[in-house]
């Protein structure tokens, strides 16, 4: 299936798609009020919305090739400020709500941006505190109420609209003509990446970059206008901001926003969307329950359950090879009605399917959720690739691989040792059968940025002399499809000089009741540790089963406890049993507190800050190594 709309920039995909349905009174954007519920906004509602906004901006002074930044939640305003800075041939700077303001000082400063749009209090009192910090910044317009006091910089988001209403609408400045110049090759935005040591980096995406993602996307993946996305990833982030946003207007789909992180749940009653796109901990944590609410539930309920899985896994299978017989599907049948339907209940019950992205889902859970009737699309890209590279195909998911290279974009594979190229698979021999030994995946299409934001030295260290984008990560590709092992810069050498690479082992224990959060340990040491957040609502109702008081004990005295303690440790000491000598887990030391973007430990994408992590548990990290030693292990 190809995009619904046709279009090579993305002005140029809002004003066909306002074209289209201007008069069809269709449904384009949703979001829920406190007393009202939900609201809906048409596609001449956010039309009028962006051309009054882009009049004020205009009238602020911004020009092609400036940079408007967005500071605010998933909402319809993003989508207008985006769309608005878009239409004068602007550049949007994406700044994630989760960020410290002297982070969004650095952005603001780095990127110049003239304009800035913010949403809810708590935003509008951080750029209070770094508004003098940002020279070229003119005008902060503020979505939410904006108190007397306000620097003179602020303006009501209602106020703007007003004012650029008129702007828009005076033929003298001929406002409309500015979207029909903007080339593909011009800046579309800035994603800062998040980085998990240094200054983030601004990833300058054109409008070539975008589109031509989306249209390769949808070539694989059946979106269109009867089509429901609930919207909760941050719209900061490339996979979100393609998949979730710029993929859903091309199909001329509808975009619910969710109320936040937290009700994402109950949106999902309300909304029943027909796509879904996350992140692995969603689907990691429903999982999770699923299988703590089988085992809690008698011998005869968790049977059942087992068998329900072996049949759905079974169909699965044999069904995506055209062999399933009457017999089986009619087992099928029987297991998604007895077992399964509360779960697709849970998700709203009209989900055709869901995508994956962020990070690595382990396979296990990814052929869980297929055994259930619910495929789950993983996929693969950096922000640098505005992101996708690969996906899975929807008939033929191979959980444990990120699938197949998407059409226009070229993958190949370069040994570690000899930097020789070792195989290359095109988008546009999909499908394909190729195999390739292990190495660094590097990557060209027109999906691929131009460079980092005033960087020409970073930028350089990316890109070899051919043309080809080095990822960082490692793979291969087993029958046409891309295996990731790990990132370069997270392989641990130990002491005796093993290379290890700490993703796959982490992933054992994502799937496992009592774990929340792992990271492994072992830079230069002579063997493995981790340190592990446990899942503390599972660990409580564990301790009850063992007559543990545990609404006495905080988290922090709770993971002191001796039998919870014995929990963890039969855990590793299961996975020890079939490990190698160098991957076994030796000790672990649990942490109360979960590792999270506000503590400074994950990036906003969700993704640990290893050194960070390590410089933090410097001394609970080398007690365990200490153990051993004493021990002269």
């Amino acid at each position: 299936m190809s995009a619904h709309i046709e279009f090579d920039t993305v002005p140029q995909l809002f004003r066909r798609l306002c074209e289209t349905y201007r008069d069809q009174d269709r449904t384009l954007l949703r979001y829920k009020e406190r007393e009202d519920g939900w609201q809906d906004l048409s596609v001449g509602d956010v039309e009028r919305r962006v051309h009054a906004l882009a009049g004020y901006l205009h009238d602020q002074g911004v020009r092609a090739g400036d940079r408007v930044a967005i500071l605010s939640e998933n909402r319809p305003e993003w989508v207008v400020a985006d769309q608005a800075a878009q239409a004068l041939g602007g550049a949007n700077v994406t700044i994630y709500t989760s960020l410290p303001p002297a982070k969004i000082a650095y952005i603001l400063r780095d990127s110049q941006a003239k304009v800035l749009v913010v949403s809810v209090p708590v935003q509008r009192k951080k750029v209070e505190e770094i508004l003098d910090e940002c020279p070229h910044l003119k005008r902060v317009i503020v979505m939410s109420e904006v108190p007397e006091e306000a620097p003179e910089a602020y303006v009501p988001w209602e106020k703007a609209l007003e004012a650029g209403a008129a702007v828009w609408a005076d033929p003298r400045d001929r406002l409309a003509g500015i979207a029909e110049e903007v080339e593909p090759h011009d800046v579309s935005s800035l994603i800062y990446t998040s980085g998990t040591t240094g200054e983030p980096k601004g990833v300058v995406l054109s409008h070539r970059n975008f589109c031509s993602n989306v249209k390769a996307a949808l070539e694989r993946f059946p979106i269109g206008p009867s089509d429901h996305h609930l919207s909760f990833l941050p719209l900061a982030h490339a996979f979100e901001r393609t998949c979730g946003y710029l993929a859903m207007l091309a199909s001329a789909a509808t975009i619910s926003y969710a109320e936040s992180v937290e009700a994402v749940s109950q949106n999902l009653l309300e909304v029943q969307p027909t796509v879904m796109i996350s992140v692995p901990r969603m689907f990691e944590k429903v999982y999770s329950r699923v299988i703590q609410q089988a085992s809690e539930g008698g011998a005869v309920k968790q049977k059942v359950f087992d068998w329900a899985v072996r049949t759905g896994k079974r169909h699965a299978r044999e069904a995506q090879n055209g062999s399933a017989g009457p017999i089986l599907k009619a087992q099928n049948a029987l297991a998604q009605r007895l077992v399964f339907s509360t779960l697709h209940e849970k998700l709203g019950g009209n989900l055709r399917f869901a995508v994956s992205g962020g990070a690595a889902l382990p396979e296990k859970i990814g052929t869980f959720f297929q055994a259930a009737g619910v495929t789950i699309v993983e996929g693969y890209g950096l922000t640098e690739t505005a992101p996708i590279m690969t996906a899975n195909p929807l008939d033929a998911p191979r959980y444990g691989t990120v699938g197949h290279v998407l059409p226009g974009v070229t993958v190949a594979i370069q040994r570690l040792d000899d930097n020789e190229i070792v195989g290359t698979v095109s988008g546009n021999d999909y499908p394909t059968r190729v195999t390739t030994g292990e190495g660094e995946i590097l990557v060209q299409g027109p999906n691929v940025m131009g460079e980092y934001w005033k960087r020409p030295e970073e930028t350089r260290s990316v890109f070899d002399p051919d043309g080809w984008f080095h990822t960082g990560d490692v793979g291969r590709f087993e029958d046409g499809y891309l295996q990731i092992t790990d990132r370069i810069k997270h392989l641990i050498v130990s002491r005796g000089g093993k290379n290890i690479y700490p993703g796959p082992i982490e992933d054992v224990f994502k799937t496992q009741a009592w774990f929340d959060q792992v990271m492994v340990v072992g830079e230069d040491r002579p063997f493995l540790t981790a340190l592990v957040v446990p899942d503390f609502e599972s660990v409580r109702m564990k301790a009850r089963d063992l007559d543990i008081q545990e609404s006495d004990y905080s988290d922090e005295e709770l993971i002191e406890v001796d039998d919870v303690q014995a929990m963890f440790d039969q855990a590793f000491t299961a996975y020890n049993r079939d490990a190698s000598a160098h991957e076994k887990i030796r000790d672990f030391h649990l942490v109360a507190e979960p590792f999270s973007v506000e503590a400074g430990t994950l990036t906003p994408t969700m993704k640990l800050k290893r050194r960070v992590i390590t410089d933090r548990y410097e001394d609970e990290i080398d007690a365990m190594y200490a153990k051993f030693e004493r021990r002269g292990a």
